[in-house]
């Protein structure tokens, strides 16, 4: 007879196949006819950014939410649903708007030259008819980070109420989770980084980047959502480190600029020559930031992709059962290193606080 244990594990895998089976129907369709499945087109166009949110393929038929597509040009302001392109990316499919013709290449939207009916291309494939216009179009990224927000307030808010209704302020149902993440938070990384006394202006910030990070990189692994994986974008790993850079900065005191400016304890020489290094690490700090969370969520999608790619590079179905247990093995790290890298980024914002708002020792 078989286990409750037992049967969960099965289910778990047979969701797994049909879901990642479902995710690559698209890139199964490619191999069909006289086009080879390039594996590498297919990786870079589920690792960026898109116009819509690609959910699945029935029948060859690509099934998606539609986002809004908001461009400012020459003409004004232009605004048209996604799902006009029908799901294009190489230029093929022409929208008309506002008395202007707009293409998809490569998940970048170009409007034509006055005149132009079609895009044209040189010896590198690059338009050569077409330019990009001010784009501030609602992408899967954006809409996704609208929906990790949302997550959050309705998380935390749901918690505030739980502590409300509790005269003794025990937790219970989403407290009970949220709490131990923000006692952690508190007890192991900004007390111990920042210090007793100073840790708790830092809080906040630090409270919402991990959890932020955290809730986006599990997002990034739902393959139903196609690769939209907000910490993947290095712009937005860019903008979280630059907002590390600003406070550090802010908060640096004397003591920390004298570290930086003059370095106390070592003969002068060794000061003029300290002193471009340490200027020079503090724009590498939050360089490494930003490259370090971008590397490593990117990669894992890339491994997973590249793994069941195999399927269909070999075209046989024989080796399916192995690129399937290396992805499982593949999502089960990415599982723990989602948490991984949020505490890292966390970690270390925090330590760059500490580091700038530390009292000279006597």
């Amino acid at each position: 007879m078989m286990t409750l244990n037992t049967l969960k594990k099965r289910l778990f895998f047979t969701l797994f196949i049909a879901v990642f089976s479902f995710g690559f129907a698209s890139s199964e369709k490619e191999t069909e006819g006289d086009k080879e499945f390039n594996p590498k087109e297919m990786i870079l166009h589920h690792v960026k950014d898109a116009y819509g949110m690609h959910i699945i393929d029935i029948n060859g038929h690509p099934i998606s939410i539609p986002l809004p597509v908001i461009l400012w040009t020459d003409e004004g302001l232009t605004t048209f649903m996604s799902s006009e392109f029908h799901h294009d990316y190489n230029g093929e499919v022409i929208v008309e708007k506002n008395g202007q013709r707009f293409v998809n290449f490569h998940e970048k939207v170009y409007v034509l030259n006055e005149g132009e009916s079609e895009v044209k291309f040189d010896e590198d494939h690059h338009l050569i008819n077409a330019e990009r216009p001010i784009d501030i179009s609602i992408t899967r990224n954006v809409f996704m980070m609208w929906v990790s927000i949302t997550v959050l307030l309705l998380l935390f808010i749901s918690a505030a109420r739980r502590y409300k209704k509790s005269e003794e302020y025990v937790p219970s149902g989403i407290a009970s989770f949220v709490e131990p993440l923000i006692v952690f938070v508190r007890d192991e990384i900004a007390r111990p980084m920042i210090g007793e006394s100073k840790y708790k202006r830092y809080m906040p910030f630090l409270l919402t980047i991990f959890f932020f990070i955290w809730i986006n990189n599990i997002f990034g692994l739902i393959p139903i959502l196609n690769g939209a994986n907000l910490s993947g974008n290095i712009a937005f790993t860019f903008t979280l480190a630059v907002l590390t850079f600003i406070i550090t900065t802010v908060s640096g005191n004397k003591n920390y600029w004298k570290h930086i400016f003059w370095m106390p304890g070592v003969p002068v020489p060794m000061k003029i020559f300290l002193m471009p290094i340490e200027i020079i690490g503090m724009f590498v700090k939050p360089i490494s930031l930003m490259i370090r969370l971008f590397a490593n969520i990117t990669a894992g999608h890339v491994i997973i992709l590249a793994l069941m790619s195999l399927i269909f590079v070999f075209k046989t179905v024989a080796i399916a059962p192995v690129s399937v247990a290396f992805s499982l093995f593949i999502t089960v790290i990415e599982i723990i290193v989602t948490a991984i890298q949020a505490y890292i980024f966390t970690i270390l914002s925090a330590l760059y606080f500490g580091m700038a708002t530390e009292e000279e020792h006597h």
